[in-house]
């Protein structure tokens, strides 16, 4: 037997004030489109903003539906944008953030699994890292320097070859 170890490292600031200018930019505008959310049943709205390669910024929001499977997480509703409206840019950096209605949104929250899958493919495709800034209306940071690290050992492609 062979034991083998996963881990990571990434960047914790205590506030959004730490950041650089790009950043909070960055990460302002994916916690003011939060209102374009549209989560009347969780009442858990996300928004994640990208920067594309150009300097470009494009924004998605989760979109819930009363038969909660058919709703779309707001990653993969930007990316669905991204390469639709701008195929073949890549994306550079993701700004995720939330607004818990129910909740003060003081913490950092990760992409749920799916969209972990999303972003790792969509990263091998672009064949470049996509930087994430995690971050509430408040409270800690984090940045990950690659959306893959967040699923290892990932199904990918090469596995349908």
């Amino acid at each position: 037997m062979v034991r083998e170890e996963f881990k990571f490292s990434f960047e914790v600031f205590n506030s959004i004030t730490e950041l650089n200018t790009e950043n909070t930019l960055l990460l302002k505008e994916a916690i003011k489109a939060t209102e374009h959310a549209y989560a009347p049943y969780s009442r858990f709205r996300v928004a994640a903003v990208a920067r594309l390669a150009t300097g470009e910024t494009v924004r998605g929001t989760n979109q819930e539906n009363a038969s909660y499977p058919a709703g779309i997480c707001a990653e993969r509703v930007l990316l669905s944008a991204i390469s639709s409206s701008y195929p073949g840019i890549a994306i550079d950096t993701i700004a995720i953030s939330y607004h818990n209605e129910t909740s003060d949104s003081s913490h950092p929250i990760s992409p749920c699994g799916i969209c972990r899958q999303s972003l790792q493919e969509y990263e091998h495709r672009q064949n470049a890292p996509i930087r994430l800034i995690l971050g509430g209306k408040k409270g800690k940071v984090y940045i990950i320097p690659q959306s893959s690290l967040l699923m290892p050992l990932a199904f990918t492609g090469d596995e349908l070859k």
